[in-house]
């Protein structure tokens, strides 16, 4: 049974696309045909809120764990049987719960397809970006890997958003910044010349001001790509004013942390050949 689930998964990825659920299927009794009734309602009784606290404090946790399990089991022809769960799970108390979800979200969204996690995901997924710290961070962690399943327009609304990740309950939680500009450096390629320039530059020169090193090292390789992603765009003037900008805000900085910063970055762009060498003096 199995094997056919994940057959059906993976030869069908067009689904999301070709079909959705009518109201009256959503409305459909949680029953499936892929593994023994009585085993998917016992899964889905443990996350009664009076169950788990007369049971064990632990077992939203572990349901959490298991759900992209189950969704992969049951294929997104039955994910009516699994969202009342999943959204019960994304709202619980507890935030090891949703912290949980919020490390597999991703890997959930690949297995609904496009359509479903539009629909089912992305308000789950807003509501993670608001959460504690503890939460945040696991979508932080794959925020490429979700960004990346999203329509363009889609995506393009959590531009707005990224600015947010520089706040963190903890202003000593530089692993978080870290994490930051190793996902920017990926979502380069999600984005438009200009959504780079306009959104993703800022971040990345506040991320190389940043007082850890270890965080300012991360953001130096991000500012290189950034240089070379628009320097291969067509239209050239952005790569120009980007380089203006760091000879203006770290070359001619009155701190020499800002000097040495430019030192850096051009080392970077240097070593990784992110421009050609004429266009470097």
């Amino acid at each position: 049974t199995m094997d056919s689930t994940l057959h059906y998964i993976h030869n069908d990825s067009d689904l999301s696309t070709n079909s959705s659920f009518s109201p009256e299927e959503e409305r459909k009794s949680k029953v499936q045909d892929v593994v023994p009734q009585a085993l998917l309602d016992q899964y889905l009784s443990m996350t009664d809120p009076s169950r788990a606290q007369t049971v064990d404090t632990e077992i939203a946790k572990h349901c959490a764990y298991s759900l992209p399990g189950v969704a992969l089991t049951l294929g997104r022809q039955n994910w009516h049987c699994l969202k009342d769960t999943y959204e019960t799970l994304a709202s619980d108390m507890q935030w090891k719960v949703r912290r949980t979800l919020a490390f597999s979200i991703h890997e959930l969204a690949v297995i609904l397809g496009d359509q479903l996690t539009a629909g089912d995901l992305v308000p789950v997924f807003n509501g993670f970006l608001k959460d504690l710290d503890e939460v945040r961070i696991g979508v932080l962690k794959h925020l490429h890997d979700f960004l990346k399943l999203l329509h363009l327009d889609k995506r393009r609304e959590y531009l707005y958003q990224l600015q947010e990740f520089l706040v963190t309950d903890n202003s000593r939680n530089w692993r978080f910044r870290a994490e930051l500009a190793e996902q920017l450096i990926l979502l380069l390629d999600l984005y438009s010349a200009r959504d780079i320039y306009d959104y993703l530059r800022p971040i990345a020169f506040s991320l190389c001001a940043d007082k850890v090193s270890s965080v300012r090292w991360i953001s130096y390789k991000l500012v290189s790509e950034m240089v070379k992603k628009l320097y291969m765009a067509s239209t050239s003037t952005f790569v120009v004013d980007l380089m203006n900008e760091l000879v203006e805000k770290f070359c001619r900085c009155h701190k020499w942390s800002g000097r040495q910063t430019f030192v850096f970055i051009c080392q970077t762009i240097s070593e990784d050949d992110c421009l050609p060498m004429d266009q470097f003096a």
